[in-house]
This record gives structure tokens, C-alpha cells and sequence, in this order.
């Protein structure tokens, strides 16, 4: 990137933050689409100058951002005190957006933790047991045996109880959640009958979309 690119993606900051627009990149685990925001360490200096809030910067990368702001200030294009407050913005938005992200793996975690107990209590096997027969090529249905039935109303209950707390929790809208409902005992019994092999960690096989968690094993 060139040091005019350079430059203008500081001032476009900088018109943001004079309009209130500079915000933080959130995760919403919306995540059929569980999303988990990963932050790389990897990014090259002119990722990180360009998009400054993409994710966390390493010490040259921040010194370079730094420079690029007080030549800015230097220059007359911006303040020391718009400088000031873009270093301030960026920094509270990287640690916003941490703390989100260490909040949404830990929420997600005890998510599949609690799917996995709830599956393993519903049909009466232990949890090893059962990876290790997906593992093999059986479906959950399969492991289920006669229970299979009792895990499916079980897994479509507790996917609409999420969905409803997704609801509540502003995350979709309520005809969004009606929606999704209307095709979770369909996607449900596909997922409880589909012979997946080893593609994960977990067992879960809930209903997938805002505020669920995926069908088929957790990663």
C-alpha cells in the first residue's frame, strides 16, 4: 500500500470518528451460521494500517500507525486531539472486540457442553462411547436405537427454547424465529440420520442458526 492509501485510510477513520460512526466489529454467533471471530496475529503491517480495527496489532505494526498519525498532524490534516482520539477509538474498539470474542468461546463452549449432556442423558450412553461410534460411520439415530424418536422431540425442544432466547435477546426478529421452527423437526431428524464419520469434537446435533448451534458434530 502506498503511503497516499496509507493516508487516506487514516483520514477515513478520522471522518468516522467525527461523525460517531467508529464502532467495533462484533461477533453475533448467528453464528446456521455460528460465527466465531478468530483474530490472527499474522496480518501484515498494511492490514493492520488499513483497517486498524481488524484485529489486534503487533508492536511494529502499532509504531507504524502512530508514525502515519502524527505525520498527519504534522501535515495539518488532522489534530493532535483527532490523533488522540483515533488511537483512543482504536484501541477501546481491539479490546472490545477481545472481550467479546473470549465471551462468545466460552458461552459456545458451555453451549456444546450442556447439548452434549443433554443428548447423552436423553438415549443412556456415554459420551465417548458415542464419538467414538460417529467416528465409525453410525449415525446418532442408529446409537439412539429405540430412542431415537424421545432424542428427536428432545434435540427440537431445546433448539426452540434457543431460538426463543434468541428473540428475547434481540438477536432475530420474531418472524424470524418462526421461520426457523417451521423446519426444525425436518432438519432435526436429517441431522439425527446422517452418518457423518469423525468431523469433530462434539456430539451436538441441535438445530443450527441464531443463537443455536450447528447440525452434525461441534467443531
Amino acid at each position: 500500500m502506498s503511503s497516499n492509501k496509507k493516508i487516506a485510510a487514516v483520514v477515513l477513520t478520522t471522518v468516522a470518528l467525527s461523525i460517531g460512526t467508529v464502532g467495533v466489529a462484533n461477533a453475533s454467533p448467528s453464528k446456521s451460521k455460528s460465527v466465531s471471530v478468530r483474530t490472527t496475529s499474522t496480518k501484515t503491517s498494511i492490514n493492520a494500517v488499513g483497517s486498524p480495527m481488524a484485529g489486534p496489532m503487533m508492536g511494529g505494526q502499532e509504531a507504524e500507525f502512530k508514525t502515519i498519525l502524527a505525520a498527519l498532524v504534522t501535515k495539518g490534516t488532522i489534530t493532535q486531539a483527532q490523533s488522540d482520539a483515533i488511537t483512543a477509538a482504536v484501541t477501546a474498539a481491539r479490546t472490545a472486540h477481545d472481550a467479546t470474542r473470549v465471551a462468545d468461546q466460552a458461552a459456545n463452549s458451555a453451549q456444546r457442553t450442556a447439548h452434549e449432556a443433554l443428548i447423552t442423558s436423553t438415549i443412556g450412553i456415554d459420551a465417548a462411547t458415542i464419538k467414538t461410534r460417529l467416528a465409525a460411520g453410525e449415525s446418532l439415530g442408529a446409537i439412539a436405537g429405540a430412542k431415537k424418536a424421545t432424542l428427536i422431540t428432545v434435540l427440537v425442544a431445546d433448539a426452540s427454547k434457543n431460538i426463543d432466547a434468541a428473540v428475547t435477546a434481540g438477536k432475530i426478529t420474531a418472524a424470524q424465529a418462526t421461520t426457523l421452527k417451521a423446519g426444525l423437526t425436518a432438519q432435526i431428524t436429517a441431522g439425527v440420520d446422517a452418518v457423518g464419520g469423525p468431523r469433530g469434537r462434539g456430539i451436538g446435533m441441535g438445530m443450527g442458526g441464531h443463537g443455536g448451534r450447528g447440525m452434525g458434530m461441534n467443531h
